[in-house]
């Protein structure tokens, strides 16, 4: 959420950032109604403290045996004029909040300023690609060749976009999954947190998924719960409502968890395989940083990330998402991309974003430096540390080999209990 202070003091400046994000605001009934608000908070003001004025003057009054009938009818009037302000202010300012929580976040004045993905700079390539001496399959295939992915069972099960995993694919998974928690927590810093897969619309408004990505949750009936879209909102909601002491800054925390989307409008594309389905597993990073630190972090972010690839020894590139690529409520984002050769792209893996204190504002997430009696809003910064069933189409698509194997890498044959190939299932 945005400071509400600084858009109406900025009017034509935050409208002219928002149009390059292809975003139209209505700023103008923003401003109406604050500035609606501010009269109804002195008015109230005025006759609170007429009220309590005259009270005292009607207290002395009949103590000294006189009629303070007069003032008496003026104090009704002036209650039912401060209960219709009263009501009509939390009117105002249900509108304020409304039109506020539907703002974007400002971009970084370092984000390039551009209208879709197509004109988003590549900041750097990293790892050779590979050089088949046949015609890589897609990994859909190569799963069910193996016997280790099956989409039409799962159909069966669920319905489309849902994954089943069979023998060695699901060891893949997991082993991907404890790889990934072991680097984070081992090398870069990061306590590991299993939080719920379940919570409720409060913690999803605070990170921003609601009210304008609704559509995209799915939502227990009956229940003011949803299925988690990403770890992002329950980490980053364990501090919502606290203020930190500034020497528990950085928090850094891991989770691995399920996610359920329903990639509402994105039907027909990538319908096969593991690239977008409805269930997945990610390990997510999140931060909880002090704002002059935040873009520092943000970089670090991006190499703990990224130095999942490079253990794997999977080529990828990372770009820098323009403002018209930007997600809603990211100030900046760098997104990884990793090589799959079956489609000869870079396609997606890991999304890396400052959100400055869009989120903290929201949820009230706080801290006080050493010496201060005030506090201020922490930056929050998450990132995908990876995308875990991306991860496994990567691996499997990469190290394929000309007979229909798949060789594991190095630095996940531990994980695999020794197991340095998928020949069939197992």
């Amino acid at each position: 959420m945005l400071d509400i202070k600084y858009v109406t003091q900025n009017l034509q400046e935050v409208q002219k950032i928002f149009s390059t994000r292809g975003e139209t605001a209505d700023l103008e009934s923003l401003n109406f109604f604050n500035q609606q608000r501010k009269k109804i908070l002195l008015e109230l003001e005025d006759l609170r403290h007429r009220r309590n004025v005259v009270t005292q003057e009607i207290a002395l009054i009949k103590k000294a045996g006189e009629n303070a009938e007069k003032l008496v009818v003026e104090m009704r009037t002036v209650s039912s004029r401060v209960k219709d302000l009263a009501a009509f202010l939390s009117e105002t300012e249900e509108k304020i909040k409304t039109i506020v929580m539907a703002l974007p976040n400002l971009p970084h004045a370092s984000v390039p300023v551009g209208t879709d993905s197509a004109e988003n700079p590549v900041r750097y390539i990293k790892g050779n690609l590979p050089a088949f001496d046949f015609v890589p399959l897609a990994h859909w295939t190569l799963g069910e060749k193996l016997g280790i992915l099956d989409f039409n069972r799962a159909a069966k099960i669920t319905g489309t976009r849902f994954p089943l995993y069979f023998g060695l694919a699901a060891k893949l998974e997991r082993a991907l999954i404890n790889f990934m928690l072991d680097l984070h927590t081992e090398q870069h810093g990061y306590k590991e947190v299993l939080p719920p897969f379940i919570v409720n619309s409060s913690s999803m408004r605070n990170t921003g998924q609601l009210p304008k990505f609704e559509e995209d949750l799915f939502k227990l009936q009956g229940w003011d719960y949803y299925l988690i879209p990403t770890a992002e909102v329950p980490v980053t909601n364990i501090h919502q409502g606290e203020i930190l002491a500034e020497d528990e800054l950085p928090i850094l925390y891991t989770a691995y968890t399920p996610c359920f989307r329903s990639e509402a409008g994105s039907y027909g594309k990538d319908t096969k395989g593991l690239i977008r389905q409805h269930q997945f597993n990610k390990v997510e990073l999140v931060k909880f940083v002090k704002p002059e630190t935040s873009y520092d972090e943000l970089e670090a972010l991006l190499k703990n990330a990224e130095s999942i690839l490079g253990y794997l020894e999977i080529p990828y590139q990372v770009i820098e998402l323009c403002t018209g690529d930007l997600g809603f409520s990211a100030a900046k984002t760098y997104d990884i991309e990793v090589w799959m050769p079956s489609q000869g792209i870079y396609r997606e893996i890991s999304s890396c974003s400052n959100f400055e204190d869009f989120q903290a504002r929201r949820g009230n997430i706080r801290f006080r430096r050493k010496g201060k009696k005030g506090t201020e809003l922490v930056h929050t910064l998450n990132g995908s540390g990876l995308a875990v069933g991306r991860t496994v189409a990567a691996v499997m698509e990469n190290f394929q080999e000309s007979d229909g194997s798949i060789a594991i890498p190095k630095v996940l044959q531990s994980y695999m209990g020794g197991i340095k190939r998928i020949k069939q299932c197992e």
